[in-house]
């Protein structure tokens, strides 16, 4: 164990944040623990930003990682609404917005990435849009519903997992919403074509409109209003917000400043880390969004934006912090929820790695299992409307051997029968 008089520091109010520090004090570490947020509130997990407490289902509260007494509990520093803006590795400290400074030992970065921005005129109008910070929900969450009394039209670039839940968000509220995108279908890199146009019709039969093929090209605007927007089809569409989905980039301008190795942005961005979530510098780890892992199961390099690799990252970078041997191999895993549709996705399937899509059960009716495979290897398996299957899909990615795809197709063949 390393000693008492340490003090790790954690870089990152969110999910990975909080559970790398709970995790410390789990495993026994006496040390001082400092958790050093951007923003004002304390961590929080950020799926029910776009799920439930954006539908208005869930409760503010209901976001939160930990109550707020608990850090007193646990006897973690928190240092809120204050952003570290130097990491001087020489002399081992962080400095803060305020000017304070901060000594470590063991430096956790788990600052995770913001929402890239669209680059057209009128984005500064007051009715555009972003869906990262609680802060973003908040107000969302009333603009949607203001939309929805009032029959205006939501506007949403990007047809993506967020974009597409705010608009089975925004559709629940009462609003009109059109999707641009520049696929041929939402998810298209994520679930291919098949799989992508059933998302597409699930939308639009909940009255999503969308236009594929076309990119936003301005947001129109009066007395700081959003009036419609503009498409390189030459088109215009009414509206009365705007939501820029269009994908989210790693926050690694702390790394980059203090000299970590970074990956670069067509290889997916982020902070370089080997298998225990060590960076560059042996005394400085990354977990979360931001981290670029070295994956020892699939043997590739990873940066993983969901929520599961946030809870699971940020508990492994704390263990190799205090000296533990850490292999961090979880097989990538996310959920959605959209109308009557819940999925889950587990594996890693880039376009161009698989060469055949399986189907288990019914698609039409939206309850199947749908497979990614390679040589007859599951390279990805993602469950729709049928549940607690997720781990034996993971021990068919895992086990990395052919499966009988025939069988595999088969509903009527146990699932648990075809891992090796």
């Amino acid at each position: 164990m390393v000693d008492a008089d340490q003090t790790f520091v954690i870089v990152g109010g969110g999910l990975a944040g909080a559970k790398a520090a709970e995790t410390l004090r789990s495993e026994g570490f006496t040390g001082r623990v400092i958790l050093i947020g951007d923003e004002r509130d304390h961590p929080y997990e950020r799926p029910p930003l776009s799920k439930g407490y954006l539908t208005g289902k869930e409760e503010r509260d209901s976001v939160f990682v930990h109550e707020a007494a608990w850090y007193a509990r646990a006897e973690v520093e928190l240092h809120l609404g204050q952003p570290v803006t130097t990491v001087d590795r020489e002399d081992r400290t962080v400095r803060l917005g305020d000017g304070t400074t901060i000594r470590y030992d063991r430096l956790l970065l788990a600052t995770g990435s913001e929402p890239r921005r669209l680059d057209v005129p009128g984005t500064g109008l007051a009715g555009v849009h972003h869906l990262r910070r609680l802060a973003h929900a908040d107000r969302l969450r009333q603009v949607l519903a203001a939309l929805g009394r009032d029959n205006g039209h939501l506007v949403i670039a990007g047809g993506g997992w967020i974009g597409l839940e705010v608009a089975a968000a925004a559709r629940g509220y009462g609003a009109e919403v059109t999707v641009v995108e520049s696929e041929p279908t939402p998810l298209h890199q994520v679930l291919g074509p098949e799989l992508g146009q059933l998302f597409a019709d699930l939308h639009t039969e909940h009255g999503v409109r969308f236009v594929f093929g076309s990119r936003l090209t301005e947001i129109v605007g009066q007395d700081g209003m959003v009036l419609a927007v503009r498409t390189d089809d030459g088109e215009e569409h009414p509206a009365h917000a705007v939501l820029a989905a269009i994908g989210a980039a790693p926050r690694t301008a702390l790394a980059e400043a203090a000299g970590l190795a970074l990956v670069d942005r067509a290889h997916g961005g982020g902070i370089a880390v080997d298998a225990s979530l060590r960076t560059s510098d042996p005394d400085i780890f990354a977990a979360g969004d931001v981290a670029a892992a070295h994956h020892p199961l699939l043997n590739s390099r990873l940066r993983v934006e969901h929520w599961a690799n946030a809870l699971n990252g940020g508990p492994a970078a704390a263990r190799a912090m205090l000296g533990q041997h850490v292999s961090y191999d979880r097989v990538p895993y996310f959920f959605s929820d959209q109308y009557d549709l819940g999925m889950e996705y587990s594996g890693w399937a880039p376009p161009g790695s698989y060469d055949q899509v399986v189907a288990r059960g019914d698609v039409g009716k939206r309850e199947f299992i749908a497979f990614w495979l390679k040589d007859r290897k599951v390279l990805a398996g993602m469950n729709v409307n049928v549940w607690d299957v997720t781990e034996t899909v993971q021990k068919l990615i895992r086990a990395q051997s052919p499966v009988d795809t025939d069988a595999l197709a088969d509903p009527s063949v146990p699932l648990e029968s075809l891992v090796p």
